[in-house]
């Protein structure tokens, strides 16, 4: 499981991270812009939910046949990530939390990036206005020390 904010790296570490582990990479952002696009609308946080309850089952078939999995949704907050450790630990499947750190000048900078890649159409991935960002910050909860099994600093 990696954690991190939005726009803080993490898909630069998956991909490092997916080729160190021989690990396949579980995306919700992915399958949402390969189904849905950009603009989901109001309907998004309920497709969101539904995608990561079928990305667990996948996980645990993937796991049971002997492959590692990388899961991409960010796990913004506690629950969301004492949930997923739940699970795993009902089901015999080792995890670890990667926590990725940033600072905030950094991470206003990786979002103007990012933005501007989209804009131009360069990346395919969600842009970040300021109501998403609201929503972001109003929402996350940086996992405490004893939470993270691997610290990453940006």
């Amino acid at each position: 499981m990696v954690c991190g904010k939005i726009c803080s790296g993490k898909s630069t570490y998956f991909e490092k991270l997916s080729i160190k582990e021989n690990a396949v990479l579980l995306s919700v952002d992915e399958l949402m812009l390969t189904v849905f696009g950009q603009n989901v609308g109001e309907n998004h946080d309920e497709y969101v939910k539904k995608i990561k309850k079928y990305l667990l089952k996948k996980m645990t078939e993937l796991i049971n046949s002997g492959i590692s999995v990388i899961f991409d949704w960010g796990f913004w907050t506690r629950q969301e990530r004492e949930f997923t450790k739940e699970f795993c630990k009902v089901r015999n499947i080792e995890y670890e939390l990667h926590y990725i750190d940033i600072n905030d000048e950094l991470w206003k900078q990786y979002i103007n990036n990012r933005n501007n890649m989209v804009s131009v159409r360069k990346s395919n991935v969600y842009f970040i206005d300021d109501g998403l960002v609201e929503k972001f910050i109003s929402m996350f909860e940086a996992p405490d020390r004893d939470e993270i099994d691997i610290l990453v600093n940006i």
